[in-house]
C-alpha cells in the first residue's frame, strides 16, 4: 500500500484521481507514512500477539449465553462506526480527534466510535429487535450484516456518493452509514428465514422476516462475498488499479461488488451445495479464517511480507499467507476455547463452538486489532512523525 502520493504526479491527472480513488479505498488496510519504532514484521507480530491476548482475556470475562449474546452484539455495534472513522475520516475525524496527538487522538476515536455504537446498539434493541433480552438471534444476525454493508460503503464504494456531494467528511460518513443501514433493512427483510427455528427457545416469531432463504445460509453467503472484498485488497485492488477509468466511482464499486458476489457465491455453492458442507461450519472454517488472517496480513504487519514483490504475484502470495496465518489463528483460538469460556457443543442445533469461534475473531479481536492499529497507530510500539502527510484515508 501507498503512503504518499507521488509527488511528481499532476493532481488534474487520471493516474492522480485513480491513486487517490485506490488510497480511500484501501485506507485501513497496510496504509502506513513515516514512522520510528520497532520495524516490521516484528511490530506486526508483537501487536497481533499483544491485542490478541487482550482479546482472549476479555472474552474469558463472561460465560457462553453472555458473550455470544449481549456482548457479541453490543460490540459489532461499534464496528461500522470504527470501519467508517478508519475508512471516511482517514481516522483524522472530527476536528477535536485532527487536533490531538498520539494516544490521546486514539483514545478520542475509540470514544466518539464506543459514544455512536451505544445509541446504535440500544436504537436496533428497541425497533429491529423489539426489545428482546437477550437479543434474539435475528437482531444479532442483522448486527452482523450491517458490519458487512458498511464495508462495501465504505471500502467497495469509498463512501460514494456522499463524499462527492457532501464536503463535511464528517457529515458524509454519518450519512454513509444511515444509508448502509436502510439498505442493510431492506436486504435482511428479502433474504433472511428463520422459520426453521420454530420451537426452538430463541425464536421470537414477530422478528422473522420470513424472506427467501435460511437464515443460516445467508449469514454464511453474506460472510462469503464480504471475503472477495479481502481478497481484492490483498492484490492492492488489481486489475482494477491497472486503469484509471475503472478506478473511478461508482465504476469501481460495481464492478468489485459484481466479482465479489460471483467469486464468494460461487464458493459458497460449491462448499455448501456441492462438497455438502454444514453452512456453518463453511463459515467458520473458509472465509472468516481467511478475513481474519488478511487483517493480520495488511491492517497488523502493514503488507510488509511481499512488499518487494509485484501485482498479481504478491496478491497471491499475499492470499496464500492471509488464508494459512487465518486457519492457523482460528485453530489456536479453538483450541483455547475450552480454558477461555468453557465446554461448548459442535454442530447443530445451537452451533455454540461455531458461534464462539466466529464471534472470538470478528466481534471481538478484529476491532480490537484495526482500533489499535488504526486509531492508536500502534502507539507506543510505533510512532508517527509524518502524520499530515498526504496519505490513505485523506485523499479526495
Amino acid at each position: 500500500m501507498r503512503c504518499l502520493l507521488e509527488p511528481s504526479m499532476p493532481e488534474s491527472s487520471a493516474a492522480f484521481r485513480a491513486a487517490a480513488t485506490y488510497d480511500r479505498m484501501t485506507a485501513a488496510f497496510g496504509k502506513r507514512c513515516i514512522l520510528s519504532g520497532i520495524k516490521q514484521p516484528a511490530l506486526g507480530i508483537l501487536a497481533s500477539v499483544l491485542i490478541m491476548a487482550i482479546a482472549l482475556g476479555f472474552i474469558s470475562l463472561f460465560d457462553f449465553p453472555r458473550f455470544s449474546g449481549w456482548i457479541s452484539y453490543v460490540i459489532m455495534c461499534l464496528i461500522p462506526m470504527e470501519v467508517m472513522a478508519s475508512v471516511i475520516w482517514g481516522s483524522a475525524q472530527p476536528g477535536y480527534v485532527a487536533r490531538s496527538s498520539q494516544p490521546l487522538r486514539g483514545i478520542l476515536l475509540l470514544l466518539t466510535c464506543a459514544a455512536v455504537g451505544a445509541v446504535v446498539a440500544a436504537l436496533q434493541f428497541y425497533t429491529v429487535g423489539a426489545s428482546v433480552s437477550p437479543p434474539a438471534p435475528m437482531l444479532v444476525m442483522w448486527a452482523i450484516v450491517a458490519v458487512a454493508m458498511t464495508f462495501w460503503g465504505a471500502i467497495m464504494f469509498g463512501g460514494w456518493p456522499f463524499t462527492s456531494i457532501i464536503k463535511s467528511p464528517v457529515a458524509a460518513g454519518f450519512t454513509m452509514l444511515l444509508v448502509c443501514y436502510a439498505l442493510n433493512y431492506v436486504l435482511f427483510r428479502v433474504f433472511f428465514n428463520y422459520e426453521f427455528m420454530k420451537g426452538a427457545p430463541v425464536y421470537v416469531a414477530s422478528l422473522d422476516p420470513h424472506g427467501l432463504f435460511n437464515a443460516w445460509g445467508a449469514l454464511s453467503c453474506y460472510v462469503s462475498v464480504l471475503g472477495v472484498l479481502f481478497l481484492v485488497i490483498n492484490f492492492d485492488l488489481w486489475p482494477f488499479a491497472t486503469s484509471p477509468a475503472l478506478m473511478k466511482q461508482p465504476v469501481l464499486g460495481i464492478l468489485w461488488l459484481i466479482l465479489s458476489l460471483v467469486i464468494g457465491g460461487g464458493a459458497y455453492y460449491v462448499g455448501v451445495n456441492m462438497m455438502g458442507m454444514d453452512p456453518v461450519a463453511f463459515m467458520v472454517k473458509v472465509p472468516i479464517p481467511f478475513i481474519f488472517g488478511t487483517i493480520i496480513m495488511l491492517n497488523m504487519l502493514h503488507n510488509s511480507i511481499f512488499a518487494k514483490l509485484t501485482q498479481p504475484l504478491k496478491g497471491g502470495l499475499n492470499t496464500v499467507a492471509s488464508a494459512a496465518i487465518g486457519w492457523a489463528l482460528a485453530t489456536m483460538y479453538s483450541a483455547l476455547a475450552p480454558a477461555v469460556t468453557g465446554a461448548l457443543k459442535q454442530g447443530p442445533p445451537a452451533y455454540e463452538q461455531e458461534i464462539w469461534l466466529a464471534s472470538a475473531l470478528l466481534a471481538v479481536t478484529f476491532p480490537f486489532l484495526v482500533a489499535y492499529a488504526e486509531f492508536l497507530k500502534m502507539w507506543p510500539l510505533q510512532r508517527a512523525t509524518a502524520e499530515k502527510a498526504v496519505g490513505v484515508g485523506s485523499a479526495n
